[in-house]
């Protein structure tokens, strides 16, 4: 079968530091491709060479059977190769149609002709299944349709290869299924796309074949339908990988002064959707609650407020006699509340930061003397939880933005698990996390819980909240509309719990 996209001992380099060891990755013609590895094992770097961000210090790039190696952006667009990106690129207060052609307009003379986008833009929904509206600004679309036209803007430009980088990271269940059908349908109109994953449930149900990378190299290439979950992951990892644990049926159990009680809690989002209307809810300790939702509809304000990072409107939020409302973010880390924020780039870290300043944020009065800080206790810390955490590279003074992903996120989770806490804040807690750093971070939330712990976890991933949960509380539009035990929990039913098609009472 005649392949699309060749690349062949791709090699990259940033510094001391090899992103692609000879790396390669052959797509056939209209085949849907998944593209799977730890974090750092190069999978992005490699999509970026291909798709012309990046030049390879070596190795040769094919498309359509033409060399193109070091190519640029623009070229890879003209000659069909799309990326869309796992942070979308949108410009918000734009239309849907604006958005789709920015830098590729159309004009009536010297006006440009917005008519003629919108007709164009919605011809384009009609025939790639694409549903969306071409004349609503892009801040009032939900996620999926967000993404929507990010693969609306690809295929305006003309691709016909298409690269999705984790697109499944923010959508629901039901978006999910949505996007796969769209993918097929473009498949079966000449596109070839590859789809870039950690989720390997998505692998099996979407692609034709599978390539698993792992530091900088491509290890095998395997058919999908003759392959498994635990292969795949076992091929990333390079060891056995548990994917099927499950959490406790009842909670640990430990001291009062470790629940978590939030009474009628009320908080102001941006839009109606997202306000949180009369939240109530209690953790015990030893328990972990998830609470499941479509993004948007609260969970950020919710954990927010509670962490004291956005106003509460009304309500209460104690730890075991301690309340927390007047506190300030300081002082509910000083009561004992641990926050791991959905967002570690914005929330979570400095990124210029060293790892061993990125592990101090917030706590610096722990590690001053006389208003200056002790460089050697703040070395020490790092050591110890760069050990525990298993952060990589076993570097101190590393600055952030040169971890990959997952290890970023093991900065946030061992900053804020390894101190003194009684109730745990995890948000998106494995969000562009592999297999491998997903294990490692369940089994720490697991053993917080174990140690008496309240727990409370936000994810948009179902299969996350319950791997975790004892109880699953589900989010729609700002309210609880559901508090489920683990074995009333379906995927299924949070779904449909989710998007507000299966309304019960809290």
């Amino acid at each position: 079968m005649k392949l699309a996209l060749a690349a062949e001992g791709i090699v990259k380099t940033f510094g001391p530091v090899t992103a692609n060891a000879g790396a390669s990755l052959s797509v056939r013609e209209g085949e849907i491709h998944a593209v799977v590895g730890e974090n750092g094992a190069g999978k992005s770097t490699l999509m970026r060479i291909i798709s012309g961000m990046y030049t390879p210090d070596a190795g040769t790039v094919k498309v359509n059977g033409n060399d193109v190696t070091g190519w640029s952006t623009a070229e890879a667009i003209a000659a069909g190769v799309g990326m869309v990106h796992q942070h979308f690129m949108l410009v918000p207060t734009l239309t849907v149609a604006e958005n789709v052609v920015l830098g590729s307009e159309t004009r009536r003379g010297a006006r440009f002709d917005r008519a003629g986008a919108i007709a164009e833009v919605e011809r384009l929904s009609r025939e790639t299944g694409l549903a969306v509206p071409a004349t609503r600004r892009v801040d009032q679309l939900t996620v999926g349709e967000a993404q929507r036209v990010e693969i609306l803007k690809a295929l305006y430009r003309g691709a016909r290869i298409l690269i999705l980088d984790e697109p499944t990271a923010v959508l629901s269940p039901p978006e999910v299924d949505e996007l796969w059908r769209v993918l097929r349908q473009l498949r079966e109109q000449g596109t070839t796309v590859v789809v870039i994953t950690h989720k390997l449930v998505e692998v099996m149900a979407i692609s034709e074949r599978v390539t698993v990378m792992r530091h900088g190299r491509t290890i095998d290439v395997l058919d999908t339908a003759r392959t498994s979950p635990a292969e795949i992951a076992g091929l990333m990892v390079g060891r056995a990988v548990e994917l099927e644990a499950r959490t406790q049926a009842t909670p640990a159990g430990g001291p009062a002064a470790n629940r978590l009680v939030i009474r009628d809690l009320s908080v102001r989002g941006a839009t109606r959707s997202n306000t949180v209307q009369g939240f109530s809810l209690t953790v015990e300790p030893g328990e972990i609650v998830g609470i499941a939702g479509v993004e948007g509809n609260g969970q950020t304000e919710l954990i927010e407020a509670i962490a004291g990072l956005r106003a509460m409107q009304g309500g209460e939020v104690s730890i075991g006699r301690d309340v927390l409302n007047t506190l300030s973010v300081r002082e509910r880390t000083t009561a004992g509340l641990a926050h791991v924020p959905e967002d570690r780039h914005l929330r979570g870290l400095i990124l210029d930061y060293t790892t061993e300043d990125n592990l101090i944020l917030g706590l610096h009065a722990q590690f001053s003397r006389r208003g200056v800080l002790d460089r050697a206790a703040i070395r020490r810390n790092a050591e110890a939880l760069i050990r525990e955490f298993d952060i990589r590279p076993q570097d101190p003074i590393a600055p952030a933005r040169a971890l990959s992903g997952g290890n970023q996120q093991k900065i946030v989770i061992a900053r804020e698990m390894g101190k003194s806490f009684r109730v745990l804040l995890a948000a998106q807690p494995t969000r562009g996390v592999d297999v491998g750093a997903i294990e490692f971070i369940h089994a720490r939330i697991r053993g917080a819980a174990q140690q008496g712990k309240a727990v409370l976890v936000v994810s948009a991933d179902l299969g996350e909240i319950l791997a975790l949960s004892q109880r699953i509380v589900v989010m729609y539009g700002g309210r609880a509309v559901a508090d489920l035990s683990r074995a009333e929990a379906t995927e299924e039913r949070i779904g449909r719990l989710m998007t507000g098609a299966a309304m019960e009472a809290a």
